[in-house]
């Protein structure tokens, strides 16, 4: 699944159209999720040969097992972050398990950032943070090509900054 605009089937035309996150975030969190628990079944094995009885070193495979399960969820968790651009607000959805849906209304943005840590700016990502009045409402949206996080910047800038003349 690429970034982009997603309308479902049957969604009337007042529906949000929905963008998902790009394939790069999820690259850089199986990259790290492999590196770390590789890194853990190797460190875990060669303990276990050198101060356990041989059939202790088996439990070294657990983290390979846990990196097969963590690569699913990973996945799962990639695909359920989307968002919304709609007249009055944006609309960020995330979650597997436990779904959660943020409203943001323009006029209520006091900052929107744009971040990126050193592994993120490897792997052309960036993030958008919103910032409103009740840190409770803070939202982000992770793992963005960095020309559209830009462009989301500004764009809810400009219609913050719209919004909140007319109160």
């Amino acid at each position: 699944m690429e970034t982009g605009s997603v309308r479902a089937e049957g969604n009337a035309p007042g529906e949000p159209v929905w963008t998902g996150l790009p394939p790069g975030l999820l690259r850089m969190r199986r990259l790290l999720l492999v590196v770390w628990l590789g890194l853990l079944a190797v460190v875990a094995g060669v303990l276990l040969a050198l101060f356990a009885p041989p059939g202790w070193a088996a439990l070294a495979v657990l983290p390979l097992v846990l990196a097969g399960w963590g690569w699913h969820m990973l996945g799962r968790n990639w695909r359920s972050w989307r968002y919304a651009e709609r007249a009055d607000d944006l609309l960020i959805s995330r979650g597997v398990l436990w779904r959660e849906e943020t409203v943001v209304p323009y006029g209520r943005m006091q900052l929107v950032e744009v971040t990126s840590g050193p592994l993120e700016r490897h792997f052309r990502l960036a993030g958008v943070q919103l910032h409103t009045a009740a840190a409770a409402t803070d939202a982000r949206i992770p793992g963005l090509d960095p020309a559209e996080a830009e462009r989301l910047r500004d764009r809810l800038t400009e219609l913050g900054e719209a919004r909140s003349a007319g109160l």
